[in-house]
């Protein structure tokens, strides 16, 4: 359910070494500052057009295209051909794949992005993994941490919960994974591949592969007439 070769083509990202000797994949949530630490070089080969702020340690790819008022803390990479869209905020230990788009106020924090990952429209990426061409509509939420701020736990294969270990832990989405406008995934969500969250739907948990989470309930429909008759 949660192993790396279940959720993610790894060929689809240079950072495949991070899932070494992983048993869940969530693992790699904790090894991403001591990579990006190690493995960011200072090299920025992108194209900025406008006003950009860049910290120390961020290593940007040939063809990435920044807009104005994107900031990147770091120590962050970022592959090539990216399109990282007017004020993106790009935090600390974030990767970020080949072809990915991050798009206008969207923010990303200790996440890995595989390569083609879509983060398009006012979005929240705290401590997550996207699979390849993982797609998130227009104001979706990956929420990364529990109002009780105790460690996140996620339904086992036997029905026992495992605990992460994790205080901050968004999601997990699978290759290919779309999530719909304005949804909200819970902490500790995976999404397998190939399976479609509806807009608007605030969802927790396990999601297996090739399935749609839906709403239960239809709206309510009646006849317009003018107020005061």
């Amino acid at each position: 359910m949660y192993s790396p070769a279940e959720l993610f083509d790894l060929s689809q990202t240079e950072h495949a070494a991070l899932f070494d000797d992983v048993t869940y994949s969530w693992e790699v949530l904790r090894k991403l500052a001591d990579y990006c630490r190690t493995q960011a070089k200072p090299v920025q080969l992108h194209r900025a057009a406008g006003n950009v702020h860049i910290g120390p340690n961020v290593q940007i790819g040939e063809g990435t295209v920044l807009e104005g008022g994107v900031m990147i803390v770091g120590p962050a990479i970022i592959g090539k051909n990216c399109v990282l869209r007017h004020n993106a905020y790009i935090r600390e230990n974030a990767i970020i794949g080949d072809n990915c788009t991050v798009g206008n106020s969207c923010e990303v924090k200790n996440s890995l992005l595989f390569n083609g990952a879509q983060v398009p429209h006012f979005n929240y990426v705290g401590d997550c993994i996207l699979g390849h061409k993982a797609h998130l509509g227009a104001g979706a939420a990956l929420s990364n941490l529990k109002l009780d701020e105790s460690n996140i736990w996620v339904e086992g294969p036997d029905g026992v919960p495992i605990d992460t270990g994790l205080r901050k832990f968004g999601a997990l989405l699978g290759d290919h994974v779309d999530v719909g406008c304005n949804a909200v995934l819970n902490p500790g969500s995976v999404i397998g591949r190939h399976s479609l969250i509806y807009p608007n739907l605030s969802w927790r948990g396990y999601l297996p592969a090739n399935m749609i989470a839906k709403h239960k309930n239809k709206p309510d429909v009646v006849v317009l007439r003018p107020r005061g008759t």
